[in-house]
């Protein structure tokens, strides 16, 4: 008898007990049932359509006009804007970025136009093969002449750069121009490569710009 009681008892005691000291799911891990059916790549998804729609309305960002990107634009400007070290506006042509990247490297060759050795207009000529399916002579003083002049201030993502080295003289030398005041060229002194419109040496020997016709 004694023995049940004592049962009886601790079974109170133990029923008491559980209510005062139930444990209780912890706030922190009180998701919503929506919140848990959001997928890793969909909460990056909407992050970088934040990201970018900011951007796009951010004067300080460099991306002035308005526009929407995919998260897959997003990375594939950004990428390029590292890889090439340009601000980009993210509107510019994707096939001339990833070709002329492709490109950089390519040892300077007079009179070839490969990526085993290229001269300027051979690789101005091939770029513009490839990209654009436009047919421009082997020669930077002729494509001078396949061109419409744009001024300095106008121009644009593709357009051609001339350089001559005084009054008077021919022109021996073109590029591409990228964006962000810089133009890709292939140099006799270091092969295909980027370089600034202002620096000393260009600045002095810029010619003129082209749109080809």
């Amino acid at each position: 008898m004694m023995k049940s009681y004592i049962l009886s008892a601790l079974a109170l005691g133990s029923a008491f007990l559980s209510f005062f000291y139930e444990v209780q799911p912890s706030s922190a891990n009180n998701y919503s049932e929506e919140a848990l059916s959001v997928t890793p790549s969909e909460q990056i998804q909407e992050w970088a359509l934040a990201h970018n729609n900011f951007r796009a309305n951010d004067p300080l960002s460099g991306v002035t006009k308005e526009k929407s990107l995919t998260f897959k634009d997003s990375l594939f400007y950004n990428y390029y804007s590292q890889s090439l070290g340009l601000k980009l506006d993210y509107d510019e042509d994707k096939a001339l970025l990833e070709t002329v990247a492709d490109w950089i490297g390519t040892p300077y060759r007079s009179g070839g136009n490969t990526q085993r050795g290229t001269d300027c207009s051979g690789f101005v000529s091939k770029v513009y093969k490839q990209v654009y399916g436009i047919n421009l002579t082997h020669s930077s003083r002729s494509m001078f002449h396949e061109v419409n002049r744009v001024s300095k201030n106008a121009l644009e993502t593709g357009d051609l750069v001339f350089f001559r080295r005084g009054p008077g003289q021919p022109i021996y030398h073109v590029g591409i121009y990228l964006e962000d005041g810089k133009f890709i060229h292939a140099a006799s002194n270091g092969g295909v490569m980027i370089n600034s419109l202002m620096s000393p040496y260009y600045k002095r020997n810029f010619y003129a710009a082209g749109r080809p016709i």
